[in-house]
């Protein structure tokens, strides 16, 4: 057991005798578990081709998938304006949720709020947890907007904002000036990703819509950046960079970066940076407003092209060599710039990088699951390094997304093999990766159940995780790194290398066996 003197962490505490003796106790009594080999023998017929078509048969059956809800999607959308208070409009068990998911993955202190429905709420309608919350919000929290949304509870029995709010704002609950824009989230439809762009068109709605007047494209000589659902914190500062470098103005529809990234010098800060509400006013004058993950913010893009008359360009996410260079004409085409000597210096650097590499990478299958945006950009770096994609899973992905994945495939001979799956989850990954087995697979933390359960079939059926996505709750400062860019491939090309001779040398480090492989030099 643990003493003062001696304290152990649970690993490995728990293999203590006196710990197992108890973890057996317990299942021997309270269990009542199959025995051992009937375990194994149910574990092994998952691992079939038999078990595999059984289990693309499923219909109303969601096992682990790639994804998480609307509201989370809206929460990070908000907090990416200034002086923004996060309002959801549910259950205090959801916001406790969505608060934990982002502080596993940023190692952040997440200031969000819930107006906690209860079961009254749910027969006789939330208006009331809304006027108290908002009432409770504008004065506690010193913030300067409140942008709502909603959870299951909500939509379930049909609240509706905006009466809810203008009834606050006309009985005084709110000042009526005081800017309270809202979003309708259902959990049960769409995905984070759907969230953040409902909320983002929310935004944009209430600051923008009727205020059109004497508002033109071009007029204030900027380009709006609209980042979509965005956890990588550097690929905020990564297209700043690029534009500053440049010499393009911009404004950032959303920045969380500084909010979700804040220093530990004695200050709490539970609203830094952000886009402002008069940058919000003004986006209409902009040149025009360019979407980094199309796929995702189709709503977005309805309302910047039908009110602002924007004339927002067909462009892929930027990632890669192609779609960044493509990402960064279009720029110097919209604006008139030039890029600079320092952007094309950086491209060949990489060029350079995938040169030294090629040789570790050439061949290697890898499989990829997560958003649609992210995933179609990860199997375009994939292809530009000589990578041969296996299996492309992407659960919120629909057929837009299959479509685009399925046409970028055929652009390349390294993606003759792959096969895309819209709307599959991490269970239908794992059956594929005990009956195709690719060398590795990219995404988000969950993966590592894919890994542990390969490596418990045999050390040759293991198929390694590498952490590019969201969540990443098992790894420390990932969320800092950069996909985005000449400098986001660098990163993906250094993980994916140093993983690829990784398992070089774990499968050569036999002493006089194996290890006539275990190179110095690599």
């Amino acid at each position: 057991m643990q003493t003062i003197d001696k304290i152990k962490p649970c690993y490995p505490l728990f293999r203590a005798d006196d710990y197992q003796d108890m973890i057996a106790r317990k299942r021997g009594t309270f269990e009542e578990a199959p025995g051992k080999d009937k375990v194994a023998e149910t574990f092994a017929w998952t691992t079939t081709q038999e078990y595999q078509d059984l289990n693309f048969k499923r219909e109303a059956l969601t096992i682990n998938p790639a994804k998480t809800c609307q509201p989370l999607g809206s929460a990070l959308c908000g907090l990416g304006f200034k002086k923004t208070m996060v309002y959801i409009h549910g259950s205090q068990g959801c916001v406790a949720y969505f608060r934990t998911y982002f502080n596993r993955h940023f190692k952040e202190p997440i200031a969000f709020i819930a107006d906690s429905m209860t079961e009254d709420a749910a027969v006789f309608g939330g208006q009331k947890n809304i006027h108290e919350g908002l009432a409770n919000a504008s004065k506690l929290y010193g913030a300067e907007m409140i942008a709502v949304s909603t959870t299951c509870i909500a939509e379930v029995i049909g609240d509706d904002l905006n009466a809810f709010i203008n009834n606050a704002k006309n009985e005084g609950y709110i000042a009526k000036d005081f800017p309270v824009p809202f979003a309708h989230t259902p959990s049960f439809v769409g995905s984070h990703v759907t969230g953040w762009d409902n909320m983002e068109e929310g935004i944009l709605r209430y600051f923008t819509l009727n205020t059109m007047e004497g508002k033109a494209p071009g007029k204030n000589g900027k380009i709006n950046i609209v980042p979509g659902f965005e956890t990588y914190l550097g690929n905020y500062r990564v297209i700043k960079r690029m534009l500053r470098e440049m010499g393009v103005e911009y404004t950032m529809l959303s920045d969380p970066e500084e909010v979700l990234d804040t220093p530990a010098d004695g200050e709490f800060r539970m609203y830094a940076g952000g886009t402002t509400m008069d940058e919000v006013k003004d986006a209409p004058n902009a040149i025009t407003t360019v979407l980094l993950q199309p796929l995702g913010l189709e709503k977005t893009k309805k309302f910047v092209e039908t009110t602002w008359n924007h004339e927002v360009p067909k462009l892929n996410i930027p990632m890669g060599v192609a779609w960044t260079d493509e990402w960064l004409m279009k720029i110097a085409e919209l604006t008139g710039k030039e890029i600079p000597p320092s952007l094309t210096l950086e491209r060949g650097r990489l060029l350079d990088m995938m040169t030294d590499s090629h040789a570790w990478l050439h061949g290697k299958k890898m499989a990829v699951y997560g958003d649609p945006d992210f995933t179609l950009g990860m199997v375009k770096v994939l292809l530009e390094f000589g990578i041969e994609p296996t299996h492309i899973v992407s659960t919120n992905g629909g057929k837009r997304w299959d479509k685009a994945m399925k046409k970028l495939l055929e652009s390349s001979p390294y993606g003759a093999s792959a096969k895309t799956y819209p709307g599959a989850d991490l269970w239908h990954l794992r059956s594929l990766c005990f009956t195709d087995k690719p060398d590795f697979i990219i995404g988000s933390s969950y993966g590592k159940y894919i890994q542990r359960d390969t490596l418990h079939k045999g050390r040759e059926f293991e198929v390694p995780l590498i952490r590019i996505g969201f969540p990443i709750f098992d790894r420390h400062h990932l969320h800092r790194m950069t996909t985005l860019g000449y400098e986001g491939a660098m990163y993906i090309l250094t993980t994916l290398t140093n993983a690829v001779l990784e398992r070089l040398d774990d499968e050569t480090r036999g002493m006089g066996t194996t290890d006539y492989n275990h190179d110095l030099v690599r």
